[in-house]
């Protein structure tokens, strides 16, 4: 049985560029760091990154909850991001907009006033 969204693994080819990088997208350090994965700990989800992964814009396309999608998303590429998608209205009061890291991986951010924290196990 399928419980939901644990992890979202990231591509890390330069991995202390990277942990530096998402230390300052995050806002934090991380909890886990060791030389074969860093995973950080994200509203109760893990961000994890991954060496000698290849990075890409394809594929699954993970959503990161923000509030105030606008400045998070001038943020991103403030740190260097490369804008992928704008910022979008989808229907319904949710924004969805998405960049390309340093690295080359898609990173998606998603501000959704009915997202029910309540209903994550």
């Amino acid at each position: 049985m399928i419980l939901g969204l644990r992890t979202a693994i990231y591509p890390a080819p330069d991995l202390a560029a990277a942990k530096l990088w998402y230390s300052q997208v995050l806002g934090q350090e991380p909890y886990f760091d060791e030389p074969f994965y860093v995973g950080f700990s994200v509203g109760g989800f893990e961000l994890g990154l991954l060496p000698g992964a290849q990075p890409g814009t394809v594929g699954p396309q993970p959503l990161w909850g923000v509030s105030g999608i606008e400045s998070a998303y001038a943020r991103l590429l403030e740190l260097g991001a490369s804008a992928l998608e704008p910022v979008t209205e989808v229907g319904e009061g949710i924004k969805v907009a998405a960049v390309q890291d340093p690295f080359g991986n898609r990173f998606g951010i998603i501000e959704n006033p009915h997202f029910n924290i309540k209903a994550v196990r």
